[in-house]
C-alpha cells in the first residue's frame, strides 16, 4: 500500500490526472494493507482531484471498512451512494453485510438482504455466506437455517462456507443434532466437506457432550481426503474431557505427531483439563 500512495502522488509531477480507476486501486491496496483510514481519507480527497466516485470506488472504501470491522462507516457509506448517484451492487451490499458480521450486527445485516429485491440486486452465494456468518455470530441459529434454506429457492448454490456456518451456528446454539443433520446433508447437495465444516461439526458434539460422535467424524476424515489440524484434535480431545474419557485425550495427544500436527496451547489445555479430573493420569503416563 505504501507503494500504491507514493505512485499516486507522483502523477501529478508527471503531468498525468489520478482517474477512478487510480483512486480505486489505491483504495484497495490500503483496505488490504489494513490502512482504513487512510482509504477513507483517500476517498474524501477524491473530489478535490476533480474525480466523481464509482461503484468501484465505494466498493473498495466499504472493503476498507469491512476489513478492519467498522461497520457503521460501511452502512453510512452505503447510505451516501445514492446521493453521489452510484447504484449499490452485489459486492457493495456483501462488503457491508460482511462488515456488519464483524461487529456482530445481525439486525441491520438481514435488513440490507431483505432490502436487495427492492434495490434489484440478486444476492449471490457471497451475500448469503455473510448474511449466515452474521447469524453466527450473532448467536442465531434459526435464523442461519432459514437463510441456508432460501437459498436453492434463490437459485444460489449453498458451498462449503454456507454449511460451515450454518453448522458453526447450531453448534453455538447448543444444537448438535441439527449441526450433524446439517453435515450428513452435504453430499445430497453436493457440497464436500472440507477442514472447517468437520472442525465445527466435532466442535458441536464437543459442546453437546457427544464425544463418542466426536470422536467417529474424526476417524472419518481420512477416508473424506480431509487432513485433521490442531483445532480437530484440540476439540475431539475437550470432547473426550467433558465425557470423563481421559485416556483417550491422551491417546488423541500421542498420535498428533503421527498425524504430523503439531499441539498447540489450547490442545494442552484440553488434555491437561481432562487429567486433573482424575488422579490415575499421573499412573497412567509415569
Amino acid at each position: 500500500w505504501q507503494l500504491a500512495l507514493i505512485l499516486l502522488s507522483m502523477m501529478p509531477d508527471a503531468r498525468l490526472l489520478p482517474n477512478e480507476i487510480t483512486f480505486s486501486a489505491t483504495i484497495s491496496a490500503c483496505s488490504k494493507g489494513g490502512q482504513w483510514l487512510l482509504a477513507l481519507n483517500l476517498l474524501s480527497l477524491i473530489p478535490e482531484a476533480g474525480v466523481v466516485p464509482d461503484q468501484f470506488i465505494f466498493n473498495a472504501a466499504i472493503g476498507a471498512c469491512e476489513e478492519s470491522g467498522h461497520w457503521q462507516l460501511a452502512l453510512n457509506l452505503l447510505s451516501l451512494m445514492p446521493e453521489a448517484r452510484v447504484v449499490p451492487d452485489q459486492v457493495t451490499r456483501s462488503a457491508t453485510i460482511s462488515a456488519c458480521s464483524k461487529g456482530g450486527q445481525w439486525q441491520p445485516a438481514l435488513n440490507l438482504l431483505s432490502l436487495m429485491p427492492e434495490a434489484r440486486v440478486v444476492p449471490n452465494e457471497i451475500t448469503y455466506n455473510a448474511a449466515i456468518n452474521v447469524c453466527e455470530k450473532g448467536g442465531q441459529w434459526q435464523l442461519a437455517l432459514i437463510l441456508l434454506s432460501m437459498m436453492p429457492d434463490a437459485r444460489v448454490l449453498p458451498d462449503q462456507i454456507s454449511y460451515s456456518a450454518a453448522i458453526s451456528s447450531c453448534s453455538k446454539g447448543g444444537q448438535w443434532q441439527l449441526a450433524l443433520n446439517l453435515l450428513s446433508l452435504m453430499p445430497e447437495a453436493s457440497v464436500v466437506p472440507d477442514q472447517i465444516t468437520y472442525n465445527v461439526a466435532i466442535s458441536a458434539c464437543q459442546k453437546g457432550g457427544r464425544w463418542q460422535l466426536a470422536l467417529n467424524l474424526l476417524s472419518l476424515m481420512p477416508e473424506a481426503r480431509v487432513m485433521p489440524d490442531d483445532i480437530t484434535h484440540s476439540a475431539a480431545i475437550s470432547a473426550c474431557d467433558q465425557g470423563g474419557q481421559w485416556q483417550l485425550a491422551l491417546i488423541l495427544l500421542s498420535l498428533m505427531p503421527e498425524a504430523r500436527v503439531v499441539p498447540s496451547e489450547i490442545t494442552y489445555s484440553a488434555a491437561i483439563s481432562a487429567c486433573e479430573k482424575t488422579s490415575g493420569c499421573w499412573h497412567w503416563i509415569f
